[in-house]
């Protein structure tokens, strides 16, 4: 590691970040942006790099660098509390995305927390898609319909004099952002009690192997106090980078548990036996580490399509209900099927990050997830109920009080990011009026107890509970309050 990167800014003007729809001033918030450069280091294996997580590696090479980091944090310190969440930003579309800020967003302006997003891959500077690179880009359209400008293309007046040397530097680049917000630039008067480390996606297994292989070295002038995992592949990133292929790196890669950080991994039905293969790297509980996966939830769904841009907090469940509803073309992503439309990744997001921030304060650590079921014969195969809902994992209303079978395993025939946005199959006003049949009341009461189980259990948090069981029934389907009359005796 080459030490600490120089620091410039607030840059004027508004920062080049697709966050939210509405102004973060609205929730207490500021957005500012910040230039980072200095001389990053690459590195390789100085010694086997197994699965066990325990690799040794020696820097290869060293390049200079420019790179954008944007904080979004309390307009007022007073309501600052301490705890910092550091995001990789994912450059799977070509452009820096922010996919654990659309997830917990909520979590962290009401608790207070600030958030600081690290353009750490060439891709979302200098553009050109990893997907590209790899000569995979599906043939249906969908990458292409997600795809903005990098950096430079979108605002070369602002942002002509980034430079990104290569994936193999990443993961010092993200070392020394890390080492920027701790040294309290990018926050001015405001300390860094816990500074959390999160990526999903490509985003996780970069940061998979950067735990395994660079914070170990790392003082704690530059190291973070946890890390949340979300939706990784089996693999774990090269070290020189992902090349955009799924199956792309070292398979089985379990992360090491000898750090002084706690390490959180959360996980979909689309991640553990989709197209994803994260079963193959499934690690059991430690004192340091926790392994989650989420029943009926996809690596994407309507919330991360749509609702998280508007859900400020002040949404009336029943909008935030329609902005959930079931669609087969998200952002204009032509789909087989209507993709998943439950929010329950989102919630359990939420109750994963709160739970990371206590652990890595010293508090307990979070629950043990029990696992998805898998057929004993084929890990790869998911395990469902009669309507097609997966057996155990993280239960929430949604699969358990269900008026659709929820699903994050790809409709046949989809390709392309389509294979990620997993299913919804609503169920007909008969099976509904078989299930509830007192209607809207009986469900709600359903739905409330499952939720307050799934609190109990440390799956949901309690500030979540009521809006969620609220959207939830807004979302009932009106025509099955009316309930079939009793059979007649002929």
């Amino acid at each position: 590691m080459n030490g600490s990167a120089r620091l410039t800014g607030p840059v004027a003007g508004q920062p080049g970040i697709i966050m939210t729809g509405y102004d973060v001033g609205q929730v207490g918030y500021v957005l500012e942006e910040f230039f980072l450069d200095g001389t990053a280091a690459s590195f390789e294996a100085a010694g086997p790099a197994g699965t066990d997580g325990y690799w040794q590696v020696a820097p290869s090479g060293r390049a200079p660098f420019t790179t954008r980091i944007v904080v979004c944090r309390p307009a007022d310190p007073s309501a600052y509390t301490g705890t910092v969440v550091l995001e990789w930003l994912n450059v799977s579309a070509g452009f820096d995305a922010p996919p654990h800020w659309m997830l917990t967003h909520r979590h962290v302006a009401r608790s207070g927390w600030a958030w600081v997003g690290v353009s750490a891959q060439r891709a979302g500077v200098e553009g050109g898609s990893i997907f590209d690179e790899a000569g995979v880009e599906p043939d249906d359209g969908s990458r292409r319909t997600m795809v903005l400008p990098a950096l430079k293309e979108s605002d070369p007046a602002r942002y002509g004099g980034l430079h990104h040397p290569g994936d193999a530097f990443s993961f010092d680049i993200f070392a020394q952002a890390a080492r920027a917000v701790r040294s309290g630039g990018a926050l001015g008067a405001l300390p860094v009690e816990c500074l959390l480390a999160a990526g999903v996606s490509q985003s996780a297994i970069h940061l998979v192997s950067y735990l395994n292989a660079v914070a170990p070295a790392l003082p704690p002038e530059a190291s973070c106090d946890g890390y949340l995992i979300g939706c990784r592949t089996g693999y774990a990133a090269p070290l020189t980078g992902w090349d955009g292929r799924i199956r792309s790196g070292l398979e089985g890669a379990r992360v090491r548990t000898d750090g002084r950080w706690p390490v959180l991994t959360v996980q979909t039905e689309s991640d553990v036996t989709g197209p994803l293969a994260g079963i193959t790297a499934r690690q059991a509980d430690s004192g340091r580490f926790r392994w989650w996966e989420i029943a009926g939830a996809s690596h994407a769904d309507t919330y991360a399509f749509g609702a998280a841009f508007s859900d400020s907090g002040a949404l009336p469940p029943a909008e935030l209900a329609r902005m959930l509803a079931p669609t087969a073309e998200p952002f204009g992503i032509k789909c087989p099927a209507p993709v998943n439309s439950g929010p329950q990744h989102h919630y359990v997001a939420q109750a994963a990050i709160a739970h990371l921030d206590r652990w890595a304060r010293g508090g307990p650590p979070p629950p043990s997830s029990p696992l998805l079921e898998t057929d004993p014969g084929d890990r790869m195969r998911l395990l469902t109920d009669e309507a097609g809902i997966a057996r155990g994992g993280i239960r929430t209303g949604w699969v358990d009080v269900p008026v659709a079978a929820l699903s994050g395993l790809p409709a046949p025939g989809a390709e392309g990011l389509s294979v990620l946005v997993g299913t919804t199959r609503t169920f007909d006003g008969a099976e509904l009026a078989r299930r509830y049949p007192g209607g809207r009341d009986e469900y709600a009461a359903a739905f409330r107890a499952a939720t307050a189980r799934a609190v109990g259990e440390g799956f949901l948090l309690a500030e979540d509970a009521d809006e969620a069981v609220a959207v939830a029934v807004a979302g009932y389907p009106a025509r099955t309050d009316i309930v079939p009359p009793a059979a007649t005796s002929p």
